[in-house]
């Protein structure tokens, strides 16, 4: 077991664990830290508590002290200069006539770098903007591309639903989507209606995700075969939550059919189908949902290369 406070950078960001030595460090104080881009000062979300060997990724930095006056007073002058240095750019890559759109500026709390990120659609040579930000701040200066959901991320808004939206309140990481989230939710399969902000898949795909996965494997899909108290059907529709089933049954002159509903657990499947046949609104939209998977695959991709840097 080791003693240990969590801290995070960044208003919606991850929380790192620190070592608080013989400190004793609250919720909610401002703490400077040691890190791998030298000292940072960062806001304490976990005080102080013991956890497993196996939760660290060792080693461990250490809390050097908590905040004091000077320390706040240079941290609100680091900020002043990221709002002027943001300016400055804008500035620089007119001049150098550079595709590239500035997302967000940092100025590292022990003066060692300046970054900017900022958004592109295609590689950037920024050699010669870089000597020029250099030449100003006097500073290492640092360029990092990043994708249109941590372009929104720090940008923020608000989504369909009218809250903020959740990569800027409370997700820490943005996790793998699909559409077959939504298919398997019975959204709708209309590329705008299940983006985000940022062009992307909606993140609160997933949040019921596993709740639906588990209830699927109980119901047999559309176009099964079933077994009822009134006889054989067809399963027409699914109610994946409530776990009932829509079923089409012939009527007994042969006429015509009949449509009732049951319980999952009420029924036998006779003959499940391997697969289910596309929905008008999907074959119509095919083209569209298959871009949007293939962007959501690229941004997996470029995340899966990135390194956090803490």
């Amino acid at each position: 077991m080791k003693n240990i406070v969590g801290v995070r950078f960044k208003k919606v960001g991850k929380i790192y664990f620190f070592n608080p030595k013989n400190l004793k460090i609250n919720k909610g104080d401002k703490v400077i830290v040691d890190t791998v881009q030298g000292e940072e000062l960062g806001t304490v979300m976990i005080a102080n508590r013991t956890v497993e060997d196996d939760k660290i990724v060792a080693p461990l930095k250490k809390v050097i002290r908590i905040a004091n006056k000077k320390d706040i007073r240079h941290y609100e002058e680091c900020k002043k200069i990221e709002k002027e240095a943001y300016k400055v750019f804008i500035k620089k890559i007119k001049e150098h006539k550079l595709d590239m759109n500035l997302v967000d500026v940092e100025y590292k709390f022990d003066n060692s770098k300046i970054l900017f990120y900022f958004t592109a659609d295609e590689r950037i040579d920024f050699r010669e903007l870089v000597k020029d930000l250099a030449a100003i701040y006097k500073t290492r200066i640092e360029l990092r591309q990043i994708g249109v959901r941590d372009q929104v991320k720090r940008i923020g808004g608000n989504g369909v639903c009218g809250r903020e939206l959740c990569c800027c309140s409370f997700l820490n990481d943005f996790e793998t989507v699909s559409i077959k989230m939504a298919k398997e939710q019975n959204l709708s399969l209309n590329q705008y209606k299940i983006s985000g902000a940022c062009g992307r898949l909606m993140c609160c795909l997933k949040y019921e995700n596993d709740v639906y996965e588990e209830k699927l494997k109980r119901l047999p899909k559309v176009g099964a075969i079933v077994s009822t108290e009134e006889g054989e059907g067809q399963v027409e529709a699914i109610e994946t939550l409530k776990e009932q089933v829509k079923v089409k049954i012939k009527e007994e002159d042969g006429d015509g059919y009949f449509y009732r509903k049951y319980n999952a657990k009420d029924i036998k499947v006779i003959k499940d189908v391997e697969e289910e046949n596309p929905t008008q609104e999907e074959l119509e939209n095919k083209e569209e949902l298959e871009e949007l998977e293939k962007l959501q695959q690229e941004d997996i991709k470029a995340k899966g290369g990135e390194k956090n840097g803490i």
